[in-house]
């Protein structure tokens, strides 16, 4: 009976991985050890094939995996754990040991008509985890656990207050625009794009804290050419702080962005209670 019980608990764990592979949100943790990591772009390139362009690596190619149930979403950001097995030009090959899905979003455009939906609730954020990274803007934020309703954290073009920036069409001078797949970018007489990052409670928080992680597809705002990228020197996200306040603002320079947070790893470890 105890060679028994032995033989069943080696094959439980052997099951282990593929029993755990994903939640209920489809999001797929670590289950191995992995000596290195780096958030990243998921390319779908077909058949349940892809690969993926992290920020600090460039492309990273699997070509072996511990996770063949993944199935890769074209667009989504990640956080990928591996083992690299050699360097290719533009980036390596790798050993995947585990994907965590990092809730990836717009910026959207906020109204007087739709200002409300955002909300405006403080938000806590600590020096250093704001980035950008992959013409992202990633975030780690600290929230409060909801009882039963997903927090919104959505970030905006501020429409209903428009006096911080002026289109390039307005020709004034100290401003400028850059023609990109999104229209004109407006960027401010210091040449940065102002942005606003909302945050919607519901008026629904517990005692219990986590953290959150988000990503902000930035492209369009991005210069397609050398003299626009010459103008833009950024992005300036305002914030209301829980501990400094409403009117924080965040800067966020293209020559000298923030590195990545060792913390920024462990995204794992959290399930998403965001949207």
């Amino acid at each position: 009976m105890k060679k028994f019980n032995w033989i069943f608990l080696m094959l439980l764990l052997a099951l282990a991985p593929a029993l755990q592979s994903c939640d209920d949100d489809d999001e797929y943790v670590i289950f191995y050890p992995a000596s290195s990591w780096d958030w990243a772009t998921v390319h779908a390139t077909g058949g349940g094939g892809y690969y993926l362009d992290g920020d600090n690596y460039g492309t990273i190619v699997p070509i072996q995996t511990t996770i063949p149930w993944y199935r890769p979403v074209d667009g989504q950001r990640v956080v990928a754990y591996f083992d690299p097995l050699a360097n290719i030009e533009g980036g390596v090959q790798v050993n995947v040991k585990g994907i965590q899905d990092v809730l990836t979003k717009s910026v959207e455009t906020m109204t007087a008509e739709n200002e409300a939906e955002y909300g405006n609730d403080p938000i806590v954020i600590y020096e250093g985890d704001m980035w950008l990274g992959g013409k992202y803007l990633n975030l780690i934020f600290k929230q409060s656990l909801p009882a039963s309703e997903k927090h919104r954290i959505s970030l905006v073009q501020n429409k209903v207050d428009t006096s911080s920036s002026v289109s390039a069409d307005d020709g004034e001078e100290g401003t400028s625009g850059d023609e990109t797949e999104g229209g004109n970018v407006e960027l401010d007489a210091d040449g940065y794009v102002n942005l606003e990052l909302r945050y919607n409670t519901y008026n629904d928080v517990t005692n219990q804290a986590t953290w959150g992680f988000v990503s902000y597809n930035l492209e369009d705002f991005y210069p397609t050419d050398e003299s626009g990228s010459a103008e833009m020197k950024g992005f300036k996200v305002k914030i209301h702080s829980k501990e400094n306040g409403e009117g924080v603002i965040v800067v966020l320079d293209l020559d000298h962005p923030v590195g990545v947070p060792e913390k920024a790893k462990e995204v794992h470890e959290v399930s998403s209670f965001v949207r």
